[in-house]
């Protein structure tokens, strides 16, 4: 009797990162997506360290409230689905609401945002809240992890070398560049550009963009369509 317990929930988060947070590229992904589902036309992602010291996602969508911007790292706590109808429709990237909880669970985490009406400054370290203040910021978000993994070292240790990190984010941002053609994304590692999209919404552009002339010039566009289906692209 009594040998079963119920975690607490910073454990459970804890937990929880080592499925939602593999790497860098990890975190890098679950932020970016929240930046697009924002309805953000640009993006921009700075490393330092390659991730490991800093990892920083700033974005032009439409922020949010003090409410909400502490709302956002509870588990399970997502603007995605209300009810169990909306899981046959999802349109939205992230909708568990894990990836924020558990990314803070591990890190030290400072957002700020403004939703137009109201700026925000949220501290949470180790998946507690330190503190919240109103501020004046611009209108979008801007999310920085620090010291991930600081409290599960074991964790750190399977974080690869910092070039295969940094290789793993610039291959996620092309793709997810590729995906959002409408949108602007730029990446920088200790605070020199490696990336940058215009966000035109040709995606011939980004190809350009992201490859070179010697690739784009080459490729050759591709339609067709039934009546399930409508592919499009490049190759």
């Amino acid at each position: 009797m009594g040998r079963i317990k119920i975690m607490d929930e910073i454990l459970s988060n804890k937990i929880a990162a080592g499925e939602v947070v593999e790497r860098i590229s990890s975190v890098v992904k679950e932020l970016v997506e929240n930046s697009i589902d924002a309805k953000s036309n640009e993006i921009k992602i700075e490393l330092q360290g390659a991730g490991t010291k800093e990892i920083k996602v700033t974005d032009n969508g439409e922020g949010m409230d003090e409410e909400d911007a502490i709302l956002a790292f509870t588990p399970h706590a997502t603007s995605k689905i209300k009810t169990e109808n909306d899981l046959f429709f999802i349109n939205t990237l992230g909708f568990r609401g894990e990836a924020l909880a558990s990314i803070a669970s591990v890190s030290e985490v400072t957002l700020t945002t403004n939703n137009g009406l109201e700026g925000t400054k949220v501290y949470i370290k180790g998946g507690k809240l330190i503190s919240s203040e109103k501020g004046n910021w611009n209108k979008g978000t801007t999310v920085s992890v620090k010291n991930l993994f600081y409290n599960t070292p074991a964790r750190l240790k399977f974080l690869k070398s910092m070039i295969t990190e940094l290789n793993n984010v610039v291959s996620l941002v092309e793709k997810l560049s590729l995906a959002n053609p409408h949108i602007s994304f730029s990446l920088y590692s200790d605070n020199r550009l490696v990336l940058r999209t215009s966000g035109s919404g040709n995606l011939l552009k980004v190809i350009h963009e992201i490859y070179g002339y010697n690739v784009s010039k080459n490729m050759l566009e591709v339609k067709g369509e039934n009546l399930d289906y409508e592919i499009n692209g490049y190759i």
